[in-house]
């Protein structure tokens, strides 16, 4: 049914591979308008949330689509496992496989953990977010909401605008969107680039955001990574608000259909302001977290070789 045992890379995806999961993720949005959001898709799988970084939208919309899919979840992570008293990755990975679970799900601040992960189980492997690599959910779900929004990804010019540098969401959405088929620009001062920001796979790469947004039909904004930034790549939060914030001022710039996206948690009044991340008509910020479940759902129920079409309850 699905090629693939896990998903530790967007590269790994063929453009088949990716329309499987978008019209799967479509197929679960009727089970999410129901009373009753649960489908006995994957009952009897044991997915283990292995978060040892702090999240939000991806570890909540997991547990969301584990729920909805009748999973068993084994909340494992952060403060709460044995690495806080120094056992290694490898140890916990092993003690929890040893438990028979069937799926790690893994956040860690360190590229390549997902990757370690699957070397050490034999389960199932989604790499929700690792270091400064990749975030292939991520770039899923926002190929997803921006399908629904045009009808299509061929085609269309998307601006990446931030923190490049320093962004996992750019590892998985750059690649994701040139798989099928979209022109990518990336937006950023010198200062927040990779030192050699060809190895992105970028059509362009500017630091003018006001020449690139009339040219754009998805305006994808990234938080500043403070977390992660060494030194001072700009002057202060006011300046670069000013010469890379999206604000109500610079929505003049915009095609009339153009939209904005956001991977989350939004820095508002710095790389956006309230008019911009608000913006009924532009803003798709929260179509993007719904998404995020209805992604989730899919990438789980095809890994873990769900039956049937996975909604007849």
């Amino acid at each position: 049914m699905f090629a693939h045992k896990h998903l530790l890379s967007i590269d790994d995806l063929s453009p088949e591979d990716i329309m499987t999961i978008l019209k799967q993720a479509r197929t679960f949005e009727e089970i999410n308008e129901r009373p009753i959001k649960k489908v006995p898709a994957l009952r009897g799988k044991t997915v283990c949330n292995l978060f040892l970084e702090p999240s939000t939208r991806t570890r909540g919309s997991f547990e969301l689509a584990e729920k909805r899919l009748s999973c068993d979840s084994l909340n494992a992570g952060g403060s709460t496992s044995s690495t806080v008293k120094g056992e290694s990755l490898v140890d916990t990975v092993r003690t929890l496989d040893s438990m028979k679970v069937d799926m790690f799900i893994v956040r860690h601040k360190c590229a390549g953990a997902p990757y370690i992960v699957s070397q050490n189980t034999n389960a199932a492997v989604i790499d929700a977010g690792d270091g400064k690599h990749q975030h292939p959910t991520q770039a899923l779900l926002d190929l997803y909401t921006i399908r629904e929004h045009f009808g299509r990804i061929e085609g269309l010019r998307v601006g990446i605008v931030g923190d490049i540098g320093h962004s996992r969401v750019c590892g998985s959405l750059i690649p994701a969107l040139k798989i099928m088929g979209a022109h990518v620009t990336v937006i950023a001062p010198p200062t927040l680039m990779p030192a050699a920001p060809e190895i992105l796979g970028a059509d362009e790469i500017t630091s003018d955001l006001d020449a690139a947004l009339p040219e754009l039909d998805v305006v994808y904004m990234l938080r500043i990574q403070r977390e992660r930034l060494e030194g001072a790549p700009y002057p202060s939060l006011r300046e670069y608000n000013l010469l890379f914030g999206l604000t109500e001022e610079r929505e003049k710039l915009m095609r009339p259909e153009a939209i904005v996206c956001h991977p989350g948690p939004v820095n508002r009044g710095v790389e956006l302001d309230d008019y911009m991340c608000d913006h009924p008509q532009r803003s798709v910020i929260l179509d993007q977290v719904y998404s995020g479940v209805l992604v989730r759902m899919a990438v789980l129920y095809l890994l873990l070789g769900g039956t049937d079409n996975g909604v007849d309850a």
